[in-house]
């Protein structure tokens, strides 16, 4: 059992239009598409231990989560919404902690560097 917490990031519509609205060329994507496979964050173990503590480490984290997820879609900053706010993040995602996490690979686990 590892000593980390899982963030999972849903997409919730706002998030959604935004993808579909920078790239009308491209095929529409729907929410489906979008959560289906999702990057998952390792953080600290007792991040989300009360609701309390979730929204306090949420307020203090956010941004970094915020900026990944949209690298992840578009990396020209031009594209993002003006101000990422931590409303515009609980607008935008819904995130799902995940407290235990198993190892069944045996051998040790390496970075690949990304």
């Amino acid at each position: 059992m590892l000593n980390r917490t899982a963030l999972i990031l849903r997409y919730r519509e706002p998030a959604l239009r935004w993808i579909n609205e920078n790239d009308p060329e491209g095929p529409k994507m729907t929410l489906e598409d979008v959560n289906e496979d999702k990057t998952v964050y390792l953080v600290a173990d007792d991040a989300a231990d009360t609701p309390e503590k979730l929204r306090r480490w949420l307020k203090k984290n956010f941004l970094f989560f915020f900026e990944s997820e949209l690298e992840g879609w578009y990396a020209d900053e031009d594209l993002w919404p003006g101000q990422l706010t931590l409303g515009l993040f609980e607008e935008w995602f819904l995130p799902e902690f995940h407290g235990v996490i198993l190892d069944t690979v045996e051998g040790p686990i390496k970075d690949d560097g990304l």
